[in-house]
């Protein structure tokens, strides 16, 4: 009569010829080991997922504003609205000093619509990607937040070497011919911002995927300070007895204000990641830059890159043919842009912002409920339904 041990114990591999067998010679049921592996996995990964939900439930009303919907929402709309508000002030100022230059401030703008190709490529996969809190550790999150930066950092350089290089035809293409040779040295001065609109936006998606909204705050909060007192002290009707500000002032404080302000967020944001991780005790993941992590945030970023690029192409022919019929006609279209960027887009952009945030992390949910594991996960129409409850 064998004990009770030795009755619980695992059959023998003699007890298994093919591994698949369902039944040993004593009559046991042994497991199919070809899906252990996959069983486990899926088993774990809907564990985790009913653990971090029901944390979540538990915690909700003790959560911080900036992980909930209606706190990012409230600081995108402040990091939205205080560019727009310096926008509208700016080609103010610049009247002051020179009505005619007032078109040749709107090369700054297009040249942003160049980099938004550029923008709307990676940074709109960290969404997606560094939104998933539930399949993603958070080093593994902050590991692709650093590569996200990094690249965009080094592009953003390259497209400035190109702006710079190229000067003369960006002119030719987006500044009237009455001030077109006037503004050579605007141009070269606005081409600098594709370095800092790169940085700042790549902070600034992947802060918010993290759900830091505050830090996107914080770029917009220096950028504005520091433009309104530089602008005040050099600028404005205001400005020091002994300056004499022209157009090309103009361009240089901006552009010292948008290093400053992108510098400041980058600075911040590794100190907020620094703290994150000390705060934590996952340590499952990377955080260091890697070949890896860009080969994920590149697949998703294609199709919003192409589709950027096609859409902002058509845009910037749009605005050539009406900066060629006219320096009039290329004064009322810049006015036009800042009263519709600095008016009616600002609550938009808060709204995109934080929609797209949670929206990652439900998708992040969703693919932890059904398995990461799976490539290529479907929903039913009750997956679906669930989702506006």
């Amino acid at each position: 009569m064998s004990s009770p041990k030795s009755e619980d114990a695992a059959p023998h591999i003699s007890e298994l010829p093919d591994q698949v067998s369902g039944h040993t010679s004593t009559g046991k049921h042994v497991p199919d080991m070809r899906h252990v592996a996959t069983t486990s996995s899926a088993t774990l990964s809907r564990q985790r997922y009913r653990v971090e939900s029901e944390i979540s439930a538990r915690s909700k009303a003790y959560r911080l504003p900036l992980s909930r919907y209606t706190g990012s929402l409230f600081f995108n709309f402040f990091a939205f609205l205080l560019p727009a508000l310096y926008g509208t002030l700016s080609k103010l100022w610049v009247a002051q000093i020179d009505s005619s230059k007032v078109v040749t401030t709107d090369i700054y703008t297009y040249i942003g619509v160049i980099v938004e190709v550029l923008n709307e490529g990676l940074p709109r996969s960290a969404f997606l990607i560094i939104g998933d809190k539930s399949t993603r550790s958070l080093r593994s999150r902050i590991g692709l937040s650093y590569t996200l930066i990094a690249t965009q950092i080094l592009l953003g350089a390259v497209m400035t070497v190109v702006f710079l290089s190229s000067s003369e035809h960006l002119a030719g293409a987006f500044v009237p011919k009455d001030v077109r040779h006037s503004s050579l040295t605007y141009v070269r001065i606005s081409s600098v911002s594709a370095l800092s609109s790169a940085m700042e936006v790549a902070v600034s998606s992947c802060t918010r995927a993290l759900d830091h909204p505050d830090i996107p705050l914080l770029i917009s909060s220096v950028k504005f300070a520091v433009n309104i007192v530089l602008d005040l002290i050099i600028i404005s009707k205001f400005h020091v007895h002994s300056i004499h500000p022209t157009v090309n002032t103009q361009a240089v404080v901006r552009l010292v204000c948008d290093m400053v302000s992108a510098i400041s967020g980058l600075l911040y944001f590794i100190f907020i990641t620094t703290r994150m991780q000390r705060q934590t005790e996952d340590i499952a993941g990377s955080r260091r830059i890697s070949f890896r992590a860009l080969r994920i945030l590149v697949r998703p970023s294609i199709y919003t890159f192409v589709e950027s690029a096609l859409r902002n192409a058509l845009y910037l022919w749009l605005v050539s043919g009406i900066i060629s019929m006219s320096a009039d006609y290329a004064t009322a279209w810049g006015v036009f842009n800042t009263i519709r960027w600095g008016l009616v887009m600002v609550p938009v952009q808060a709204l995109e912002a934080s929609t797209l945030t949670f929206v990652g992390h439900r998708w992040g949910q969703w693919r932890a409920r059904m398995g990461p594991e799976i490539r290529r996960p479907k929903a039913s129409w009750q997956d679906l339904r669930s989702k506006f409850h």
